[in-house]
């Protein structure tokens, strides 16, 4: 694994820099507790932002779409930019410039590659469903030729990146802090609810364990 310890001209964070970190395992962190992202592109001068399914194997982001997807067809060797949040809180403050949001954020810039290989482009969606339900892929029905086919697989090295977190209390002035206004923070977590099946399960089919134990964040 590269560790980057200082962050490029793209990627320092200039607004509220103590927020910033660089370091490869509060990154890693962030991109595995979040499968969301969003993937910023340019098509003819016009700017894109499409949200996906992302995975992280080693040094590397992946994530996947369907082959007719002009996104994902225009963007390989293209310069791109993903990103990942995590909300985990709104702030309230005694003034309206003081509101904030406690948060856990990644932005990644580099160029995007698609993977060709059909072995590969398997193993990474392996790699994919593995990461989020330990044990499920030998459980399923075994991807055809023509499933690859249909998918495309974009990866990026995780280079140029950085993160940018903030937790914790309002931060407000000290002449308003003896005003009598609430002030604190509205925690906020991902609340996984108990698998449904669909009516075409067998009787007595329970939920395996990695769709009981699925967490975000």
């Amino acid at each position: 694994m590269t560790e980057r310890q200082s962050p490029t001209e793209r990627t320092r964070v200039r607004r509220l820099p103590e927020r910033g970190a660089y370091d490869r395992p509060t990154i890693d962190a962030i991109l595995d507790a979040m499968p969301v992202a969003h993937v910023g592109y340019s098509i003819d001068g016009q700017p894109f932002v499409t949200p996906t399914l992302q995975w992280r194997e080693d040094d590397h982001v992946y994530w996947h779409g369907s082959a007719a997807s002009r996104m994902l067809r225009v963007i390989d060797g293209a310069p791109v930019c993903l990103t990942v949040t995590l909300i985990d809180g709104m702030v309230l403050a005694r003034s309206a410039f003081n509101h904030s949001m406690n948060y856990r954020s990644v932005m990644l810039l580099g160029k995007a590659h698609a993977i060709s290989d059909p072995a590969e482009k398997e193993a990474r969606l392996r790699t994919f469903v593995e990461s989020q339900f330990p044990g499920r892929w030998d459980m399923l029905r075994p991807v055809t030729a023509q499933e690859l086919k249909a998918t495309t697989v974009l990866g990026m090295p995780i280079d140029e990146c950085s993160a940018k977190i903030r937790s914790g209390s309002p931060h407000d002035d000290e002449a308003d802090e003896v005003l009598d206004i609430w002030a604190g923070v509205v925690p906020i977590r991902y609340e996984i609810l108990p698998p449904v099946a669909d009516q075409h399960v067998q009787a007595g089919r329970t939920p395996p364990l990695h769709a009981t134990q699925f967490r975000i964040g």
